[in-house]
């Protein structure tokens, strides 16, 4: 690339001290955001329903509704991605800048140029080795055997060793989304604002979350406990859910950057 053609790195923001009442006023800055511009936020949300509408009926039209479960569990690790969209349409509104639907959608295409998707590979992987490992563990404990009998009776689970695969399948893929969020959290909003490295990107990410790792870990659970929240009925609370919880992020990210 010509030299004059090459953009400069940004430099790294400083790292903030997070309190509970941050994460509080970031939810309520994140729904006015939301309600201001609901139409964007139905859109981008739109894109990650479909895909949970897309695996239920999958599964449901080959009568294994169960293999469901560790997608169930590992879908909320894709939020962040999904979350780019809504972040840089919070990010206008606190600068001020029109809400165009041109301008908006132009920014969110151009991140194909830029570092986001080697974050979005990152994140896929995670998810990807999740669903293996979620499966190795399904027939370490339970068997092969077993899975004719989930396919017709799913209450298989709580049986025999249903339960303790349960319980360190949860623990394994709470590992998961504790590594994903600890790299994402402040990650993804980094690389939307500034000319960054997705290394060193997750890199920031994971300074500001050890320098707040309490107030960060219960925004975690938070999000963790609504996005599941949000997908009992058929996904379609996801609709409201995520992009309340994507305009929050933002917020709790510039809580977080410091000048």
């Amino acid at each position: 690339m010509p030299q004059e053609l090459q953009k400069e790195p940004s430099p790294l923001p400083g790292i903030g001290r997070l309190s509970v009442a941050d994460l509080g006023a970031s939810l309520r800055a994140g729904l006015r955001d939301f309600l201001r511009a609901p139409a964007f936020g139905l859109l981008f949300s739109a894109f990650y329903v479909a895909g949970g509408v897309v695996l239920y009926l999958v599964a449901a039209a080959s009568g294994q509704e169960w293999w469901l479960i560790p997608f169930v569990v590992g879908f909320p690790l894709l939020a962040p991605f999904a979350a780019v969209g809504l972040y840089e349409v919070s990010r206008r509104i606190e600068a001020g800048e029109p809400l165009i639907w041109r301008q908006v959608l132009g920014v969110v295409f151009a991140q194909k140029d830029r570092q986001i998707p080697s974050m979005a590979m990152v994140i896929l992987l995670i998810f990807m080795f999740w669903v293996f490992v979620a499966h190795t563990i399904f027939a370490l404990f339970m068997g092969l055997q077993a899975l004719t009998n989930i396919t017709t009776s799913p209450a298989a689970l709580l049986e025999g060793n249903g339960p303790l695969m349960l319980t360190v399948g949860t623990v394994i893929g709470a590992g998961f989304s504790l590594a994903l969020f600890a790299f994402t959290v402040a990650g993804l909003p980094l690389l939307l604002e500034r000319e960054i490295d997705f290394i060193t990107a997750i890199l920031y990410s994971l300074r500001a979350v050890l320098a707040n790792m309490a107030v960060l870990g219960l925004w975690g659970l938070g999000i963790a406990a609504l996005l599941l929240l949000g997908m009992a009925p058929l996904f379609l609370g996801l609709f409201v859910v995520l992009p309340v919880l994507g305009h929050a992020s933002w917020h709790v990210y510039r809580r977080i950057s410091q000048p």
